[in-house]
């Protein structure tokens, strides 16, 4: 006799206690929880998000979303003064998305759930395209400065391969291009960053492109609070020129690397553009190929290639774009699961 690969109870899946399998139940078996779980599977989702869509008020749908993530059925993710809630990881998260699974797509108040969430999201689709058309000036001057950014993308696949990978973290994720340009490839991935309106811009477009196993939350690239030794991949695309101390967060990059986890880092060589820290907030003015070793080598890394890009014959007032692949030098080994949308202390 054959295991429904579905059930909670399928070989290899986490196993639930007799207590936590009557919670869950006794959790979901209300209508506005059980509405909130099945648009939590679409993406995470704010108070004022669910409040908008469900129709109720903010302190009866608080309540609800505080009951869900007792049971364990929903993460909540502070940033500043907003809390973001997504599905719950482990046996309690696939507990709720077998539930899930088996609901009617076709019930009417679940449909109509979904067609609020669509125009909430193209509300806030729109309200981000104009966050980046106020700011697309000075970006588009600043990508007009270097080869095309497809140029770089295409030399960053390159060089990552195209092998699969479990997870990767995006550090200074921006818009989450990375995130995109990486998601036929991971299982999961998490985007972070430290600007509220950058997120609100990264999350628009993870919605636009239904990267279901992305997302993205605030952080300090210095103090990261994810598992250490969780992730395949860790990126720093053109986020080290903004920083005070670049080494520290490539310290800080390497120590949440698995055993031969890979970093990857896009940034410019050194130039002479004093322009960019004024009008563009640039704290550094490029990294020669010495500074970087350095400071990958004080991290533990091996060194495993660096890319430049160079603008070509005729383009001297632009600037050099150049990648580094850096590994973790320890040998794989089987690693415990570990829960990586879980903030550590």
């Amino acid at each position: 006799m054959t295991t429904d690969a579905t059930t909670p109870n399928a070989p290899g899946e986490p196993q639930l206690s007799a207590e936590q399998l009557l919670v869950g139940l006794r959790t979901v078996g209300e209508d506005t929880r059980l509405r909130l779980l099945a648009l939590l599977a679409d993406g995470e989702l704010t108070v004022k998000d669910a409040t908008t869509i469900l129709g109720q008020s903010q302190p009866r749908i608080s309540r609800h979303l505080k009951l869900l993530t007792e049971a364990g059925l929903v993460q909540r993710f502070p940033e500043g003064a907003w809390v973001f809630y997504r599905l719950g990881e482990g046996a309690l998260g696939g507990f709720a998305r077998m539930l899930l699974d088996r609901l009617d797509p076709n019930d009417p108040l679940l449909a109509a759930d979904r067609v609020r969430l669509a125009a909430l999201r193209r509300a806030k689709a729109e309200a981000a395209a104009a966050f980046f058309a106020s700011r697309a000036a000075t970006w588009d001057q600043e990508r007009s400065l270097h080869v095309p950014e497809a140029a770089v993308e295409e030399a960053i696949r390159e060089l990552v391969g195209k092998r699969p990978f479990r997870t990767m973290l995006d550090l200074g994720t921006g818009t989450g291009s990375l995130l995109k340009l990486f998601s036929d490839q991971y299982e999961q991935a998490l985007g972070l960053d430290a600007s509220h309106d950058m997120l609100t811009v990264a999350r628009a477009n993870i919605a636009r492109e239904e990267l279901r196993n992305a997302q993205v939350r605030q952080g300090d690239i210095y103090a990261l609070t994810v598992p250490a030794e969780s992730y395949d991949l860790v990126t720093l695309h053109q986020v080290l020129h903004f920083l005070d101390d670049p080494g520290r967060a490539i310290e800080e990059a390497a120590r949440v690397l698995r055993p031969a986890g890979r970093l990857l880092i896009v940034d410019f060589a050194p130039h002479a553009l004093e322009f960019l820290r004024d009008d563009h907030a640039h704290r550094r003015l490029g990294f020669s190929h010495d500074q970087m070793a350095r400071w990958l080598e004080s991290a533990g890394l091996d060194l495993v290639e660096a890319r430049d890009l160079d603008p070509g014959p005729g383009d001297s007032d632009r600037l050099t774009v150049t990648i580094w692949l850096a590994r973790d030098p320890r040998i794989v080994s089987d690693l415990p699961e570990l829960n990586l949308t879980q903030e550590v202390a």
